[in-house]
């Protein structure tokens, strides 16, 4: 049985309401199903939580589910507490360790020490940006992808502390542009994406990769 967590960083606030971070979760619930070979487990950063326990989901997890959406270029503020709370609380306990850095060799190392190798995590975004921002020359994010750009320090992040990544998949105009067919569309997708990348593997390998 695989342990999936799903961070569900949809944070309500002004007009965001983290709808269609929500309609990811309820996907994740579907498939991540004891009849599928999967045992769920979920946090909504909207919601109370408890640091230690958190802590617990995260080494209980063998891969964890990010679902962000993009504000100011980062992820919501509420979503970034959450990390800074219960990565710190995690020190020595499961998360990381240390920086990775001896006394002897200072310059060397650093990001090496976390606790969660052999763990893996898949990260989702939505955006208003549209897609061609990211992909057409002389467009405002320079050729660079989102998981190469903006996204970057949230994987080192997740490096630092020993996971590896899963593919990511990302959602764009989500808000000036969007539509019940783009939404639909995008469900879609989503679902045949955790299909690749979880659930058929589950049914030849003992983790995917």
């Amino acid at each position: 049985m695989k342990h999936i967590l799903v961070i569900n960083g949809g944070q309500h606030f002004a007009h965001s309401g983290g709808k269609f971070n929500k309609t990811l979760l309820d996907i994740d619930k579907t498939l991540f199903t004891p009849e599928n070979g999967f045992e769920l487990k979920y946090t909504d950063i909207n919601e109370p939580y408890d640091a230690a326990a958190e802590v617990d989901k995260f080494v209980w997890a063998d891969v964890v589910l990010y679902h962000t959406p993009i504000w100011w270029f980062s992820m919501p503020y509420q979503l970034k507490a959450y990390f800074d709370i219960v990565f710190t609380a995690g020190h020595r306990k499961g998360i990381y360790y240390s920086d990775g850095r001896k006394s002897d060799q200072p310059d060397l190392n650093y990001g090496t020490g976390g606790m969660m190798q052999g763990k893996q995590y898949m990260l989702s975004t939505t955006w208003n940006a549209p897609e061609t921002a990211f992909t057409l020359p002389g467009e405002f994010f320079q050729e660079k992808s989102v998981d190469e750009g903006v996204m970057f320090g949230f994987h080192r992040m997740n490096a630092f502390v020993g996971m590896s990544p899963l593919e990511s998949i990302h959602f764009h105009d989500m808000e000036k542009n969007v539509t019940e067919q783009k939404i639909a569309a995008y469900t879609s997708r989503y679902k045949q994406h955790i299909q690749t990348q979880l659930v058929d593997c589950m049914e030849t390998v003992s983790a995917c990769r």
